[in-house]
């Protein structure tokens, strides 16, 4: 699959279509993060991840008001987290989640992470409201492949993404597989290692090559893997750079090579240990 612009998207399983690369906020608060986003919308940016635990859906309901950008070319994603997980209280947090994001629907709405006990009555809450039409996808994070198991053994609607910890140190092929397999769509967070990308010199050497920064390889690694990806960052230049990814892509070599990387390393808790 060629990908060459920051419009172009992924269709999810039920034809929804989410930008490849998004704009991530996870600890971003403040005017910075409203500023950020507003950049990030100007340069065409449209996919933008937020969560309840966040705290932060006021001011990117803000920054979205002030951008002038309509409504239906963006794909807003949050989360339910999880001390508000079960049925009613699930339903309860994507109705304040509506509100302080100053929508009337979400794009896309997930599980934050798997609660024993709880997702599966948490994902019943997530196919009502996606059978309302108030939410144009549903997914989770964090699942592992027996969770996801769980759910499409259990449930009506297979989750239609997938967002977990993906990066060169945790490559969680058999999750990939297994989320291609099924039509659900993998989705990264930390893509860039909280910055630890920058020191790794096989990738060093790759950027090199294309004249690109560590975290500009990376990223292309991600969409070559048909990864959706969403880097944070409140920075202008560091937002532009996160963008300049579709003028270069990797060989099939050097794609092997920074999946050789994979140590099954974590920088976040484990799914079943969090």
């Amino acid at each position: 699959m060629k990908i060459t612009s920051i419009f172009d998207k992924t269709e999810l399983a039920n034809g929804v279509k989410m930008p490849w690369l998004g704009y991530g906020t996870y600890k971003a608060q403040g005017n910075g993060l409203k500023e950020g986003l507003k950049f990030a919308l100007n340069i065409g940016y449209r996919l933008i991840d937020t969560a309840e635990m966040y705290q932060n859906e006021e001011e990117i309901g803000k920054a979205i008001e002030e951008s002038n950008v309509p409504r239906e070319e963006l794909f807003i994603t949050s989360k339910v987290w999880n001390t508000n997980q079960g049925f009613d209280n699930t339903l309860k947090s994507f109705d304040s989640s509506l509100k302080k994001l100053q929508t009337d629907y979400l794009d896309l709405y997930l599980i934050h992470w798997p609660v024993s006990g709880k997702y599966l009555e948490t994902w019943k809450a997530l196919e009502k409201i996606y059978k309302e039409g108030r939410v144009k996808a549903i997914g989770v994070s964090n699942f592992l492949i027996h969770h996801l198991q769980d759910v499409i053994n259990n449930c009506e609607i297979i989750p239609m993404v997938n967002q977990v910890e993906f990066h060169p140190y945790l490559l969680q092929g058999e999750l990939l597989e297994f989320c291609k397999e099924n039509k659900i769509q993998l989705e990264a967070w930390s893509p860039l290692m909280r910055g630890r990308v920058n020191s790794i010199r096989e990738i060093q050497d790759i950027a090199k090559k294309y004249n690109k920064t560590p975290v500009q390889i990376v990223l292309r690694w991600d969409l070559q893997h048909e990864v959706v990806t969403i880097p944070k960052s409140v920075h202008e230049e560091r937002i532009k750079e996160n963008s300049d990814i579709f003028d270069f892509e990797l060989s099939k070599e050097e794609m092997r090579i920074i999946d050789g990387l994979d140590r099954n390393e974590r920088f976040g808790a484990h799914p079943d240990d969090f």
